[in-house]
């Protein structure tokens, strides 16, 4: 079961609407995304009310910082503790290996939470999935900010902000910082 936050957005509305910033089309500005990531906070708790412990795993860099605005406002809304946890992959080649802000043996026996800011392709994902699941966890779910619908491997999210029919050749960058928060479709 997957949970939109927000329906697909035709682009080509987006577009007459001419919400352009130079090259760029503004797709998500910084109280969308609140809303989304309170909305998928929300769903998370819904599926694991009786947990008393969520593992939340951060894609860095952005995915990490998507992950502590999630783990903000789950705890906002649940007693559920929070392990939060900065996973660095080599995205062009992920086979090199992973590196951890903390000890994955923490993982065991707890339902995780894998969260990225943009699944494309999901080979990031796929190869994240296959270095987690090296752990027994309890369960797995994913979660993004934005969902491209370009997918060369079986992941899909559990969880997303938006989803965006895009073509391949456009680029979608997510800002996080603070102050600075937006999508954009160039």
């Amino acid at each position: 079961m997957t949970f939109d936050c927000y329906l697909n957005i035709n682009i080509a509305d987006m577009l007459e609407k001419k919400i352009v910033i130079s090259d760029r089309t503004l797709i998500m500005n910084s109280q969308r995304i609140t809303d989304c990531t309170l909305r998928i906070a929300y769903q998370i708790f819904e599926l694991n009310i009786l947990e008393k412990l969520i593992t939340i795993v951060g894609i860095e860099k952005n995915g990490l910082l998507y992950a502590k605005k999630i783990a903000e406002n789950l705890s906002k809304i649940s007693n559920i503790k929070i392990s939060l946890i900065g996973v660095k992959i080599n995205k062009k080649n992920p086979l090199s290996g992973f590196s951890c802000s903390e000890p994955l043996e923490k993982i065991t026996n707890t339902p995780v939470l894998l969260v990225d800011d943009v699944l494309n392709s999901g080979k990031t994902l796929i190869y994240a999935v296959k270095y987690l699941i090296e752990f027994q966890i309890k369960s797995l779910k994913i979660a993004v900010l934005v969902n491209r619908n370009h997918k060369n491997f079986p992941v899909k999210a559990d969880f997303k902000g938006i989803s965006l029919s895009t073509s391949i050749n456009e680029h979608i960058t997510v800002e996080l910082e603070k102050n600075k928060e937006a999508v954009y479709l160039s």
